[in-house]
């Protein structure tokens, strides 16, 4: 898979739930995230009788977004989609040419995924410390790409433990702030450096702030990945649609990625083919500051460093100090030898 190799900054449209739990949302999400300029769309695949019991509350983002007090299962059954909906959606990707994944929240899914063919596996950040399933996704032998959120050092370290006691070779990190959206004085985009120096893997960014700054700042701090939740409509009701991105913006922000990375470069320190011929005409050059005879001594009094198109670079001056002129030299003549 092109991106999974981290040799450039994979960016996930992370369509989520936002697709409401109908499978035309879903597709339209997919094509939006093509369009514009998403490596990967990413969804999330759960049963939700395996994953959460039946009167836990809603966290009070999901409450605000929605405007409806139910538990997360309600709300969390209304937006499930079919396995038979997944493979819809998969197949999609492939015809359109964009990488389909999905957070699977347990074992079955999970296997389901893996058996329609997803290139890594995603934990989320509710799954931090869930010993048992990073064990379970750890014997996959697939990439993984881990969220930290509500997490510590020590949690993460806990949670790699797992990944790589099930037999996990590469992982990747994300940090992020598990808020909806998420104000930037949470933000601790530090945070992701912290990562990448205690564990030595690739880190990245899953963004729920608003607009594209963070993802940006990120990028040029090295992130290897970017997330960010994508709708089609930050007005449709569900729990993630006002803290995502809709497709135009989402664009911009694939853009400033791009532009990011671009003016990172590969670090090596040289003159670019363009300042090499801008070099030629504004290089200061050692020439004669005034007439100098064939046999004279080259010295301050008689040198001087001026642009010029010929002549030792103002770099040899040192050296061409107490040196013979092997021929005479002209004022403003530039001094080769």
């Amino acid at each position: 898979m092109q991106n999974t190799s981290w040799d450039r900054c994979m960016i996930i449209a992370e369509a989520g739930v936002n697709h409401n739990g109908k499978l035309e949302l879903a597709l339209r999400l997919c094509n939006e995230a093509k369009k514009a300029g998403a490596d990967v769309v990413k969804f999330q695949t759960w049963k939700t009788e395996k994953i959460i019991t039946q009167n836990v509350a809603q966290a009070d983002y999901q409450t605000h977004n929605t405007g409806v007090e139910e538990s997360q299962f309600d709300m969390l059954k209304k937006l499930e989609l079919s396995y038979d909906d997944f493979r819809k959606i998969k197949k999609h990707c492939d015809e359109i040419g964009i990488i389909f994944s999905s957070t699977a929240d347990e074992e079955e899914s999970l296997d389901f995924l893996i058996s329609i063919g997803i290139p890594f596996i995603k934990v989320g950040s509710g799954d931090i410390g869930n010993i048992s399933f990073l064990r379970y996704i750890g014997s996959k032998n697939l990439p993984v790409i881990m969220s930290t959120g509500m997490s510590t050092l020590a949690d993460v370290d806990i949670s790699l433990n797992a990944l790589r006691k099930g037999g996990a070779e590469k992982i990747a990190l994300l940090h992020c702030t598990t808020n909806y959206p998420c104000p930037y004085e949470e933000v601790n985009l530090k945070s992701m450096l912290t990562l990448r120096d205690a564990f030595h893997l690739s880190v990245g960014y899953s963004d729920h702030t608003m607009g594209r700054d963070t993802a940006v700042a990120a990028t040029a701090l090295g992130a290897t990945i970017i997330e960010k939740h994508f709708t089609l409509d930050c007005n449709m009701e569900g729990p993630d649609h006002a803290a995502s991105t809709e497709p135009r913006q989402f664009a911009e922000l694939v853009r400033a990625v791009r532009r990011v990375e671009t003016v990172l470069g590969n670090g090596i320190k040289q003159p670019t083919h363009t300042e090499k011929e801008i070099a030629k005409v504004v290089t200061k050059r050692i020439v004669a500051s005034k007439d100098i005879r064939r046999g004279e001594v080259f010295t301050a009094d008689n040198l001087c460093v001026k642009r010029n198109d010929i002549g030792m670079k103002a770099a040899q001056w040192d050296r061409m100090i107490g040196k013979i002129a092997q021929k005479a030299y002209q004022v403003d003549e530039g001094i080769v030898i």
